[in-house]
């Protein structure tokens, strides 16, 4: 029987295009990453520079990700949503015309504001979606984060190598179709009592946020214990100390830091940190392995594109399963799918720890990565989505996406630092116990988000009811 929302209509096209809106998303967070040394000679800078086209990208999307929450709710998801795509198709714009490295940065600022895409998408879930239906729709949709990922490492490696640098930023155009399906598909949001925007609370949250993000991404040329870093790190957690006491003090606050200060909304939130840390490090560190050259006595000598087809069957298991991660969710609970995943992430990295001598063990631990990462995204929305008011659900689900963008940055300097630590001789080529040491880290930090997984209480306390469907005077609309 096919799946209709909860005004009797096919449910097919709105998850279609959401699944769209997060898969623009997600290419544009990991296509740029294997491209940065081609950006850095195409446009004559220095590679710190050119770091700042994904970095740029992720402050923005800290920043813009719980002000989108809370302005779909407010306003209508699918209004806001459609609006984010096409300010994300005018970056993609700006970046694909540049004629110069601070012309692409700024563009992948602009772009930033698509980290919205996914709080939203799941609010439109759970507005639209029967109860019964909503896990496995929030699973499909929590894959396309890793998907994404997969399939952006082997596309960059083949724009790269065969065509037009260009081509890594016209692709965001995909955003316009989406944006169109958004648009027609997607009925009209819930009707929500109108409230103030926290304004004074998006503007501490996104000082806080840039800060940490960026003492995070510039620490390691800038050097872990200089004034530079120390100042950023310590000050965008003074800043976000101060956003919290803010929000205490506020009748309609930005995040109602009490609903996030609750034990399961806490763990679930550590927990996605720590994944989005074990992720992004296998992004970068497994490419690099696969490329580093063969007289190094442990590399594979491949292309980029190589390099990034070692990835993709983690993307071909994200797409099975996500959805059964909502199913299984259902039958044995989130908090258990949570836990597997993070198991699995771990066994995902012991593998290369111990044994990292041919392709097939590469392709092996891929696998498991995959059934990790997005059994993990697929629990933790579901958690999020099961936990909150719904009139919370965007925010609550906007700081999710945040911790995992925090622990995607963390994990990128951190396997750097220890990649760039330990080189052969006077090159900059890691040695093979770099590698063994990081991949040996990874397994630590999937344990640590194994134990914040199941750290979350056994049982949810009951969801409010929702509110009235229809419309109101001086409701929000789509």
């Amino acid at each position: 029987m096919p799946v209709t929302t909860v005004h009797g209509k096919p449910a097919a096209p709105v998850i279609g295009a959401l699944l769209l809106s997060a898969l623009t998303y997600a290419l544009a967070q990991t296509l740029v990453a294997p491209a940065i040394p081609a950006l850095t000679r195409e446009f004559g800078t220095e590679s710190s520079t050119t770091s700042w086209v994904l970095t740029g990208f992720l402050l923005s999307a800290s920043v813009c990700t719980p002000l989108a929450g809370k302005l779909g709710d407010l306003f209508g998801k699918a209004r806001v949503l459609t609006v984010v795509l096409l300010i994300f198709s005018f970056g993609s714009i700006v970046s694909g015309l540049a004629g110069s490295i601070e012309m692409v940065i700024a563009g992948r600022v602009i772009q930033g504001v698509a980290g919205g895409v996914f709080p939203l998408a799941f609010g439109i879930i759970n507005d639209e979606l029967p109860a019964e239906r909503r896990s496995v729709a929030i699973g499909m949709i929590s894959a396309m984060f890793g998907i994404g990922g997969g399939i952006g490492l082997p596309l960059s490696g083949a724009i790269v190598d065969n065509t037009d640098i260009s081509w890594l930023f016209w692709i965001g155009l995909l955003a316009l179709p989406a944006a169109f399906l958004v648009h027609r598909v997607v009925p009209p949001s819930p009707a929500r009592e109108r409230t103030r925007i926290d304004w004074g609370g998006a503007a501490l949250l996104s000082l806080g946020l840039a800060a940490l993000l960026l003492g995070i991404s510039k620490a390691n040329s800038w050097g872990w214990g200089s004034g530079r870093t120390v100042v950023a790190l310590l000050g965008g957690v003074v800043v976000l100390g101060v956003f919290v006491a803010f929000e205490l003090r506020r009748s309609q606050p930005l995040v109602d830091m009490r609903v996030l200060a609750e034990r399961p909304v806490l763990a679930t939130n550590i927990t996605g940190f720590l994944i989005g840390v074990a992720m992004f490090g296998s992004f970068l560190m497994v490419p690099q392995f696969a490329q580093a050259p063969e007289s190094t006595g442990y590399g594979f000598g491949m292309t980029v594109l190589q390099s990034g087809l070692l990835m993709a069957p983690a993307s071909f298991v994200m797409l099975v399963c996500g959805p059964l991660a909502g199913l299984l969710g259902n039958r044995i609970g989130f908090r258990a799918v949570l836990a597997a995943g993070t198991v699995a992430n771990a066994i995902s990295f012991a593998i290369l720890a111990v044994a990292h001598d041919t392709t097939l063990q590469f392709i092996a631990s891929n696998l498991i990565l995959g059934v990790g990462i997005s059994f993990g995204f697929a629990s933790m929305a579901n958690l999020i989505v099961g936990l909150v008011d719904p009139s919370e659900v965007g925010v609550a689900t906007g700081i999710n996406t945040i911790m995992r963008t925090v622990g995607g940055a963390f994990g990128a300097a951190v396997v750097t630092a220890l990649l760039t630590a330990d080189t052969i001789g006077a090159s900059s080529i890691p040695t093979e116990h770099a590698y063994t040491e990081a991949f040996t880290i990874s397994v630590v930090i999937c344990l640590l988000a194994l134990l914040a997984a199941l750290w979350i209480p056994r049982s949810r306390r009951p969801r409010p009811a929702p509110a009235p469907r229809g419309r109101a005077a001086g409701s929000a609309t789509a």
